[in-house]
């Protein structure tokens, strides 16, 4: 297995793991994403997995937040944005060389913590982050309200 910072003619390659990751949201979005991302390198990174034939078998994506961030304690941090898997390849260390990468180059920027969040319900998402060092620091319920309604 191979990492590797993603160049832009790699995009299309990685779009399935994409999608796969963000099933919802429209291609064309992830795409300009992935594309804004990798056009930014000193706030964005965005890492490719290849297996020994050079085939994607998972990504991870990385910004550097400035706003705040749940659970840390400076600003800027890193903040794992994505990460993804191909499952013939889960259990095999991939997404641990993936972050392992990503905190690599968290410490060449300087920065003091890494980040990152999953839905309350993805319980394998928890275990993961568990798994590679990751503590879990709070739950956050969102709430939304039209602005035109009435209350009652």
């Amino acid at each position: 297995m191979r990492i590797a910072r993603a160049a832009p003619a790699d995009l299309d390659s990685i779009d399935p793991l994409r999608r796969a990751l963000w099933p919802d949201s429209p291609i064309e979005e992830l795409k300009v994403r992935a594309q804004d991302m990798v056009a930014d390198p000193p706030a964005y990174l965005v890492l490719v997995a290849h297996a020994e034939e050079g085939v994607p078998i998972g990504f991870a994506e990385v910004a550097v937040r400035r706003d705040y961030v749940n659970g840390c304690d400076s600003s800027p941090v890193a903040f794992l944005e994505g990460i993804y898997v191909d499952s013939a390849h889960r259990q095999q260390g991939v997404g641990r060389a993936l972050v392992d990468e990503a905190l690599r180059w968290a410490r060449e920027r300087g920065l003091a913590e890494f980040a990152s969040d999953a839905l309350i319900e993805n319980h394998t998402s928890h275990a993961f982050h568990r798994a590679v060092g990751f503590a879990e620091t709070e739950r956050v319920v969102y709430f939304h309200r039209p602005v035109g309604e009435q209350a009652e």
